[in-house]
């Protein structure tokens, strides 16, 4: 590995005192004091966020008609909304095969999600009208340029903010339960606004058949959330460990996961219809249902194989350790080797 130490801290070594010359650890009291100013600054800042993020959905519920969600009717249409999502992220924490995630942690996380979701609602609410006055293609540049980046950035940062920087988060597929817990929370929030605004601005008698509709509708689109936030999630894990080439890794991770999800929203307002179109007997609702199943069934596939590929290996390494210590440690063979390096190629570079 290149030594990217000052020349002066490679050419003199330990043989000298380099402190304030080519090198620095915390002596002085002012040493100290700027460590713990500079801590008090990142802190100040994760603080900021959040509250920021507090503000924005306090404002949603006061004016956006998240009030609603108070009727216990409306609460129960959004809680069996989330439930597809809620088994999907459920799956993927179970498949952390290094050991299972802190509770506490999860759920911090989950509630980020659902704060941080008001960032994308914001940015994507003032954006928008910039692309709609472009014809034919304006809503998909909006979906690939603003609505798909945006909204991972977020989940990633509900990620990034707190799960990343705990001890717990100790293996690459860490990530990627932790970004299906973002996912899970954005998905909340987001199935919440749907369907109370639905319920609030139905005209007519029966609000709540118009919200239970949405629920249903609502309810196939939540597992895509909690898939595109877990590439993105497994990436950051996987930069968390590669510290060399973290920024790479990292954007890597969330092109990933902004190109599937703008891509759905891309093709979900389009693939139904012209299913319907060609095929009378297909209802539009039959053809989203199907499409949904279609597209989140191949993506989740490509993530339960990462995942595997990920369970195979570490149970491999823990046997080869158990070999190692009679003294006979096993080898991976180079076609082995070769045939993991192929596989990841087409995952994604079909990913």
């Amino acid at each position: 590995m290149d030594d990217k130490r000052d020349p002066v801290a490679r050419g003199m070594g330990d043989s000298v005192d380099l402190y304030g010359v080519s090198t620095w650890e915390q002596r002085t009291r002012l040493d100290w004091f700027s460590s713990k100013l500079y801590s008090g600054i990142v802190a100040t800042a994760r603080v900021v966020v959040i509250l920021l993020a507090l503000a924005i959905l306090l404002v949603q519920f006061a004016l956006g008609g998240l009030a609603a969600i108070t009727d216990p009717w409306v609460g129960t249409f959004i809680l069996l909304s989330i439930v597809p999502a809620f088994a999907f992220a459920i799956y993927i924490w179970r498949a952390d095969v290094t050991m299972s995630e802190p509770l506490p942690t999860l759920v911090a996380t989950f509630l980020l999600g659902v704060l941080f979701a008001g960032f994308a609602a914001v940015f994507n609410s003032y954006t928008q009208s910039l692309f709609t006055e472009i014809p034919v293609v304006g809503m998909v540049l909006f979906f690939y340029i603003v609505v798909g980046p945006v909204e991972e950035t977020v989940k990633w940062l509900a990620v990034r903010l707190y799960a990343f920087r705990s001890d717990r988060f100790d293996a690459v597929i860490d990530g990627a339960v932790y970004g299906a817990m973002a996912g899970l929370g954005f998905a909340t929030i987001e199935n919440a606004i749907y369907i109370s605004q639905e319920y609030l601005t139905t005209a007519g008698t029966d609000p709540f058949l118009r919200a239970g509709q949405t629920a249903v509708f609502r309810l196939f689109a939540g597992p895509g959330h909690v898939i595109y936030s877990s590439f993105a999630g497994y990436y950051l894990g996987l930069a968390k460990f590669n510290r060399e080439n973290a920024g790479p890794i990292v954007v890597k991770g969330l092109l990933i996961a902004a190109f599937i999800h703008a891509t759905y929203n891309s093709l979900v307002g389009l693939v139904p219809g012209l299913v319907s179109y060609f095929f009378p007997s297909v209802t539009p609702a039959v053809a989203y249902i199907a499409f949904v199943f279609v597209y989140d069934g191949f993506f989740g596939y490509l993530l339960y194989r990462k995942i595997t590929r990920y369970r195979e290996l570490y149970n491999r390494s823990n046997r080869r350790k158990s070999v190692s210590f009679g003294g006979d440690e096993e080898e991976v063979s180079e076609g082995e080797r070769k045939e993991h390096s192929s596989s990841e190629t087409a995952e994604f570079d079909s990913e």
